[in-house]
């Protein structure tokens, strides 16, 4: 279908991506549904008709410079591509269609009231509808209905202009133009157009003025698209790949009784997004209100009996897992400890005796007593914090294997004298709970923000020792505590806590298996908002902070949010990335540390 003989396909954790004449594809589910079978084949069936269709040269000399009108150029062009392979092969049709019903499903998109509606997805499914002749099945058309009138009166005979011209990329990119000045996008390539003789011309600089804020929230960098698996910038690619993780999450709501309300101390980090996809308007990430939100420890959560019991649950999983996850915890603690490199200064005045020297004293009582100091050793100086995802798509053996092997993992590294800190993060209610309700309550405010309740977990501090917090985590057993994840002020409320300490080094690792993802926030607000705001919280950490962020995906790439991070697409992975991860981070500390004593030396 790619049209390129010399491609090889291989599957790996790390795909899909494509290097070079080599196409990496994630591993499939071991028993996957009919429907993650077709989200599967869309996948990779729209990376094959890109490769097929598409010519990166004019799509980079068309592409805006402007990120919103980018996003709807790249909508657009890959509706093309698509489209080329569906109109002849149905089977292509259904695959593509799942995989776009899928993603939309994730991003909140086919839930989104009308002023939510994401421009870019709805444009473009408007474009294949064309194309295909057809009215676009499962919802899809819904979606569109909501602003169809509006878009069809701005940008119809713009559209029905690009359907004619599909099989032309040049052509279809000058007349794509065309409809972003329709909608009142800035239309400008990097490059000197080669449409801009065309009607209309003055029509992209009035835009630019009703929109003075574009540039400053390209500078802010929320939502910046991931390079397309061709190479090109490629928003829609990168979104449709990441949505692909199980969800575990009954129908219905499901509330937890009534607790207390204390307030939550760190309050959500401001960040700038979009309030819509029209890119009119700028909006800063918020929570509808903090009243709701805890943090709390594990044993707060539970009653001691109830926690005895948990971690006996989990305990009779230790006894199946343990061997392997030791043997490994064995591995790195021998890793670890062979680059604990330990010196002692002699003949002090006071510290340690040493008795190695007592004999002079005896032979020369004159002589005094000697005394020795172990020197300080960087590797200790060193705290390591595991946030783990607690949403209901971990329920199962994801989050048992997940607390074994932080469990095992925490006292490994206490062992070598490295402190650990594991916490949790969920909400505490399905679709909301009472920050929800206060909004109802409220008449339903445009553009909320955060409307859900988070529930922050401390399974074990930093300072506490294993054997004080191990019952905690049987937490994690517990039916009923894994709801929804925000995973941005989950990362901010982690990273803050480890600024905190004392520690020069700082790690934290997270463990997760999916995007944020909180039906009432998402269908309250601009399409991706999570999203954008955990993008921004991962650059401000990566780029800004001393503390060294990795992460670790089940089932799903998150090496489209993190730079350090390895995707695992069998849980019983986890332990094995966990512990190679760990002794990578304290070999290339290490490494790093000789080299510049080495300098040191040489000057």
């Amino acid at each position: 279908m790619a049209e390129q003989p010399e491609l090889e396909v291989h599957f790996a954790s790390d795909g899909p991506k494509l290097v070079g004449n080599v196409l990496t594809l994630p591993h499939p589910p071991r028993n996957p549904s009919a429907a993650e079978e077709a989200t599967a084949r869309g996948q990779a069936d729209r990376i094959a008709l890109k490769l097929a269709n598409h010519d990166p040269a004019i799509d980079a000399k068309a592409r805006p410079v402007d990120r919103t009108a980018a996003e709807v150029f790249d909508a657009l062009e890959q509706a093309r591509v698509e489209t080329i392979g569906a109109r002849k092969l149905a089977g292509v049709r259904q695959n593509l269609r799942a995989a776009l019903v899928s993603r939309l499903e994730r991003t909140g998109a086919l839930r989104a009231e009308a002023d939510k509606v994401p421009l870019a997805e709805a444009v473009a499914i408007m474009l294949r509808e064309r194309l295909l002749g057809t009215r676009a099945p499962d919802g899809l058309g819904d979606m569109v209905d909501r602003i169809r009138i509006d878009l069809e009166g701005r940008a119809g005979a713009q559209l029905d202009a690009l359907a004619e011209s599909a099989n032309d990329q040049s052509l279809f990119a000058r007349r794509l133009n065309d409809l972003l000045r329709a909608l009142d996008l800035e239309a400008s390539s990097a490059d000197t157009p080669d449409d801009s003789e065309n009607e209309g011309e003055d029509e992209p600089d009035e835009a630019q003025q009703d929109a003075p804020d574009e540039d400053e929230q390209e500078e802010d960098g929320e939502a910046e698209g991931g390079q397309s698996l061709d190479g090109s910038s490629d928003d829609q690619n990168a979104e449709d790949e990441r949505q692909t993780r199980p969800d575990g999450r009954p129908s219905d709501p499901e509330g937890e009784p009534g607790e207390e309300d204390p307030e939550l101390s760190e309050g959500a980090m401001p960040n700038r997004t979009e309030n819509a996809d029209d890119g009119r308007a700028v909006d800063f990430y918020k929570a509808f209100t903090t009243a709701f939100d805890e943090v709390v420890d594990a044993s707060e959560l539970c009653d001691p009996m109830e926690l005895d019991r948990l971690r006996a649950m989990l305990d009779m999983q230790l006894a199946s897992l343990g061997s392997v996850v030791s043997r490994l915890a064995n591995k790195l603690q021998r890793r670890l400890m062979a680059q604990q490199n330990r010196s002692w200064m002699f003949d002090l005045e006071e510290g340690m005796l040493d008795t190695a020297r007592l004999t002079r004293v005896i032979t020369d009582p004159t002589s005094p007593l000697s005394f020795k100091m172990e020197s300080e050793s960087e590797f200790r100086d060193t705290v390591v914090t595991l946030l783990l995802d607690n949403s209901g798509s971990m329920r199962g053996r994801p989050i048992m294997v997940a607390a074994v092997c932080a469990d095992i993992l925490a006292r490994t590294l206490e062992r070598c004298g490295v402190k650990v800190e594991i916490l949790g993060f969920t909400t505490r209610a399905w679709k909301g709970g009472q920050s929800r309700e206060r909004w109802i309550s409220e008449g339903k405010p445009a553009n909320p923000g955060r409307l859900n309740d988070l529930r922050h977990i401390i399974y074990k501090a930093g300072d506490a020792p294993w054997r004080r917090a191990k019952k905690n985590l049987g937490l994690m057993m517990r039916e009923g505590l894994l709801k929804e994840n925000i995973d941005g002020e989950a990362l901010q409320w982690a990273h803050d806590r480890l600024m905190a300490r004392s520690e020069q080094r700082r790690i934290l690792m997270v463990i997760s298996d999916g995007s944020p993802v909180d039906d009432s926030t998402q269908s309250a607000n601009a399409a991706l908002y999570l999203d954008k705001h955990l993008r921004h919280v991962i650059a401000e950490i990566e780029d800004r902070s001393p503390v060294e962020l990795l992460a670790i995906g089940i089932g799903h790439d998150v090496t489209r949010w993190y730079k350090r991070a390895l995707t695992i697409t069998d849980v019983e992975q986890l332990a094995g990335a966990m512990t190679e991860k760990l002794a990578e981070l304290f070999e290339t500390k290490t490494v790093a540390s000789k080299a510049a004593t080495r300098r040191k030396k040489a000057a």
